[in-house]
Order: C-alpha cells, then sequence, then structure tokens
C-alpha cells in the first residue's frame, strides 16, 4: 500500500507543479502576446476547464478499466501537452495545449486517488487523502520556481523536462500491479447516486475554496507585477503559501477522522475568508504576498476534509470512488474556471477589491451552510446504533 501511496503522491504532485508554474509566467505571457487581464484569466482557466470536461469521463475510466491504466494515459497525454506549451508562442494554442493538459490532469487525479481510496481503509481516508493532497500542493513549491525557471531560460528546456518525468512515472505505473477491482456501474445508477443530497453538498464544500484559488492565482501575480515585483516574488509568494498548505493537509485529514470534517473545514474557511478580505484592501508588495500566506493557511485546513466529504458520501450512496473522484474533479475545476474568468473580467473594469470582497462573501456564506449540513464528529465517532434483540 505505501508503494502505491508514493507512486499516487508522486502523480499527483506532478500535475501540480505544472498547474502553478504558471503564475510566473502569467505577466510575460501577458506582455509578450499582448493579453488583456480577461485573455490572461482564460489561459490561467484553461487547464481547470479540461479537467472540468474530462472530470466524469476520468471517473468512468478509472471505475471501468482501472486506474493503473487511466494514470497511465493521463501521464502521457500530460507529457505531450507539457512539451507542446513549451513550444507554442501564441495565445489560443497555448490555450488548447493547456486545456488538454486539464484533461490530463482529470485522467491522473481519477486514477490515482482511486488507486488510494480503495486500498486503504475507510477509518485512514482523510488521512490518506491527506497526505496526497498534502504532497501534490508541496508540487505548488516546485511550480512557481518553475515557471520562473522556464521565464528565464526558456519554457522549451523546462517543459521538455518535464515531459520526461511524466513518462518516467508512467513506466512505474506500469510495472506496479493494479490493486483495484474494476466495475462498470450501470449509468443509471451512477445517475441517481449523483443526485444524492450528501454528495450535492460535497461538492459545494469543494468548490467554494476552488472559488477563491481560480481568482487569486490570476489576480494575486498581476498585482505583484503591477506593484513593481517582478518572477521571483511571484514565485517566492506562492512557494511560501505552498509550503504552508502542505504541511497542514495532512494534519487536517488526520484531524477530520477523528473529530469530524466540519471543524477543520470552517475553520480553514473562516481564515481564507478573512485573507480575501486583506487581499481587497492590500496597497503594497507585503500586504499582497501576506494575504495569500494566509490564504494558504486556511485552504491547508479545509480542502482535505471537503475531499473526504465527496469520498464519504459516493461510498454511503453507493457511488464508485473513480465517480467520487470525478465529482472532486469537476467541483473544483468548474469553481476554478468562474473564479478564474469572472474575478479577472471584474478585476479588469472595477479592480482586484470587488471580486476579493465578492469572493469573501461566497466563503461566509459556505461556513453557515456547513453549521447546517455537517455534523460536528465523524460518522465512524458516533455512538453505535444497539443491534435488536
Amino acid at each position: 500500500m505505501r508503494r502505491v501511496l508514493l507512486l499516487a503522491s508522486a502523480m499527483v504532485f506532478l500535475d501540480l507543479t505544472f498547474f502553478t508554474a504558471i503564475a510566473p509566467l502569467l505577466p510575460t505571457y501577458k506582455h509578450d502576446l499582448g493579453l488583456s487581464t480577461a485573455q490572461a484569466g482564460i489561459l490561467t482557466a484553461a487547464y481547470a476547464a479540461g479537467t472540468l470536461a474530462f472530470s466524469l469521463p476520468g471517473g468512468y475510466i478509472a471505475s471501468r478499466f482501472g486506474p493503473r491504466r487511466t494514470v497511465i494515459s493521463g501521464l502521457f497525454v500530460f507529457a505531450l501537452a507539457t512539451l507542446l506549451f513549451g513550444f507554442l508562442k501564441s495565445a489560443w494554442p497555448l490555450d488548447a495545449a493547456r486545456f488538454i493538459q486539464g484533461i490530463a490532469s482529470a485522467l491522473i487525479w481519477s486514477g490515482a486517488l482511486t488507486w488510494l481510496i480503495n486500498s486503504y481503509p475507510e477509518d485512514k481516508r482523510g488521512q490518506v487523502i491527506g497526505s496526497a493532497l498534502g504532497t501534490a500542493v508541496a508540487g505548488s513549491l516546485l511550480g512557481p520556481v518553475l515557471g520562473s525557471l522556464a521565464a528565464s531560460i526558456g519554457t522549451e528546456i523546462i517543459f521538455g523536462g518535464v515531459c520526461v518525468i511524466a513518462l518516467g512515472l508512467a513506466f512505474l505505473a506500469w510495472r506496479e500491479p493494479d490493486t483495484v477491482v474494476t466495475e462498470n456501474q450501470p449509468l443509471r445508477e451512477v445517475l441517481h447516486c449523483m443526485v444524492d443530497r450528501d454528495l450535492i453538498e460535497a461538492a459545494i464544500f469543494v468548490s467554494s475554496p476552488s472559488l477563491m484559488f481560480g481568482a487569486i492565482d490570476v489576480l494575486l501575480p498581476l498585482r505583484i507585477n503591477n506593484l513593481g515585483g517582478g518572477h521571483a516574488l511571484i514565485a517566492g509568494a506562492f512557494v511560501g503559501g505552498a509550503a504552508i498548505e502542505s504541511v497542514l493537509s495532512p494534519i487536517a485529514g488526520r484531524l477530520s477522522d477523528k473529530v469530524g470534517r466540519r471543524a477543520p473545514y470552517v475553520l480553514g474557511m473562516a481564515i481564507c475568508a478573512v485573507a480575501m478580505l486583506v487581499f481587497a484592501a492590500a496597497d503594497s508588495l507585503v500586504v499582497v504576498v501576506l494575504a495569500l500566506l494566509i490564504t494558504s493557511l486556511g485552504s491547508g485546513l479545509c480542502f482535505a476534509p471537503a475531499m473526504t466529504l465527496i469520498s464519504d458520501a459516493a461510498e454511503a450512496s453507493g457511488l464508485h470512488q473513480g465517480y467520487a473522484v470525478g465529482v472532486t474533479n469537476m467541483a473544483w475545476a468548474a469553481a476554478q474556471v468562474v473564479g478564474s474568468v469572472t474575478g479577472a473580467a471584474i478585476a479588469g473594469v472595477t479592480g482586484d477589491a470587488a471580486p476579493s470582497i465578492a469572493i469573501a462573501g461566497v466563503l461566509v456564506l459556505t461556513i453557515v451552510y456547513a453549521f447546517r449540513a455537517l455534523t460536528p464528529r465523524a460518522e465512524s465517532e458516533r455512538e453505535p446504533v444497539p443491534a435488536e434483540v
């Protein structure tokens, strides 16, 4: 099981590394390609849009053909799209390449998390998801550095190297035996499970902080650039935030197994809401970076419990875990797209304060809903129902 955890963690690490590598490159692409703020938002959101488009198909492939084949397919697509992204020099082809990378991401996450969830007992689910998420977020430590390096010495060399690493991971996955029995769940049953209230609520809890990060991923690099900061500062800010998340995510996962999903989730969301208000009022580089670090503190607490809620709801409704990961991808990706595109479009007209305050309001409303929808204790810690005599 440990080898599966290490391999799955390495794959999602690579995926998130490239996802966050765009941040230091965004000002350069904006300047060199003559992009508007909204167009920069589209470039950022294209990755999540690809993930959204292939979320449920990725879940189907993981459930029908097994996680190993799913991740290998995803890694091959990822390698090709990353190589193309390194050599392309115009806006729409770059958008298309990043969209294809998002499709690969859906396959990688669907396969990797399905592999993990079905390889570990239920009482360790939060811990395992938190560990994988923490490792993935650690990829954010490398991503901005990778993007900054690519901006300095060339995207062709750096992203060509990422392509080689992806192919190497595909080879390692091919050598690992598939540990999960595949299942062809009838479409009618899948659709019935998809409208389960607990699953929909869990998806909302994932999408709310994802909406915030969709906006942050566009607005923060451009704000730092406008205030006089360069590639190194943008990379450093995201690296610092990722370091916080990577440490907190496994802790939040273990905590959610012990005390329930609600407490760490609500605390994290409250911290994120404060961070967005700080960002709205920020007028210096120090405050902007501080806002990102506070945001990362909150997201490190809330994402693992939210993702585990989707897995819990799927198991309770009988939905295959491959589809559960697809729902997670869909909730994350849809919110990322909306946050990136809408946040950038509004900021281009009104400035950063308006979308930041609006997102803070969404986070607060989600907190209120979480208090009503979630129980304070983990299901596994509730008193057992006495057996009938």
